[in-house]
Order: structure tokens, then sequence, then C-alpha cells
């Protein structure tokens, strides 16, 4: 049935089967050399511009290149606090500071019984510096998203929040520790 179907489509078409005229070879191979003979001819004009342009491109490309790697090491473009706005690098300074006050307060208060306390919530920041360092990278990738800053400022609080809890505790092993349990009389 399909053979029908494609000896029928072959059939309604007409094929030019005719044989060319004779000596179509020779006037195609004439044509031919009369094409190359005029290609030979024409001298080839070097275009004073291609070398202008080159070095007009390069200049460009190298003009770009530097831009962005300066833009990358602008203060501005760091990825921190500071880089929104001026309120925002006050408000990263101050939790930079109580930070490191608290952390100065911890390491005082480092003492045989606290020491296990003390070093996990060491460990606890140094994971929150790394998602910190993460944010920083978003900040930047994200043209400063208010929801990044937040994060940001909530990582910051996180951060005070523990070592306030870690000095609480230790308080509460130095109250125990003072504490006299033995004052009732038999």
């Amino acid at each position: 049935m399909k053979t029908d179907k494609l000896t029928e489509l072959f059939e309604d078409l007409n094929f030019d089967t005719a044989e060319p005229k004779a000596g179509h070879k020779d006037r195609f191979f004439e044509k031919l050399e009369q094409s190359k003979k005029q290609t030979r001819r024409e001298p080839k004009v070097r275009s004073l511009w291609g070398p202008f342009l080159g070095i007009a491109a390069s200049i460009a490309l190298a003009i770009f290149l530097f831009g962005n790697i300066h833009m990358n090491n602008v203060p501005g473009r760091k990825g921190d606090l500071a880089s929104v706005s001026a309120e925002m690098k006050e408000t990263q300074n101050f939790y930079t500071s109580v930070i490191q006050k608290e952390l100065k307060n911890i390491e005082a208060e480092k003492t045989p019984e606290t020491e296990a306390m003390i070093n996990d919530a060491l460990t606890q920041m140094e994971k929150l510096e790394t998602e910190y360092s993460k944010l920083k990278k978003d900040l930047v990738n994200s043209g400063q998203d208010k929801r990044v800053i937040y994060a940001m400022i909530s990582n910051f609080q996180q951060r005070i929040d523990l070592l306030n809890n870690v000095l609480t505790q230790i308080e509460n092993i130095k109250s125990l520790k003072t504490q006299s349990h033995e004052s009732t009389i038999i």
C-alpha cells in the first residue's frame, strides 16, 4: 500500500530528464576559468581600519577587565553591612564591639568547670561566622536585598544571644559553687 502511494507521488511529478545541449561541459569550464582570472586580476586592497579596530577592541577589553577587578575591590562592594549605608555601618560597628566585649568576658571566666561550655560556644560562633560569610556573598550578588540585610543583623543577634547565654550559665555555675547547702542543723 505504501509503495502504491509512493509510485503515485513520483508519477505526478514532472522531472526534467532532458539532456543538456552539446558543449555544455566546455562552456561551464570556460566560465569557471574566466571567474578565476577575474579574481586574480583584482588586487587585494588591504584595509587600513583592521589593525586600528583590533587595537581599539584590545583597549576596550582591557578597560572592561580592569574596571571589573577594580569594582570588586572597592570598599563598598565587599559585602558587609557597612557597604549598605552609614546607619548599617553604625549597626555593624555596634554589634562587633558588643561581640568582642562579650568574648573577652567569657575568656576571663574560663575555668576547668566552664572550659567545655566555652569551647562549645566558640565552635558555635565559628559556624555563625561561616554563615555570615555566605550572607556577605549573597549581599553582593543580590544587590543589597533587604532580606539578606535582615539575615545578617539576625546573625549578629544570634551571636550576642549565644554569648549572653554562656555568660549566664557561667554565673549559675559560680553561684552554685559558692552556695552552701550544709546550713541545715540536725
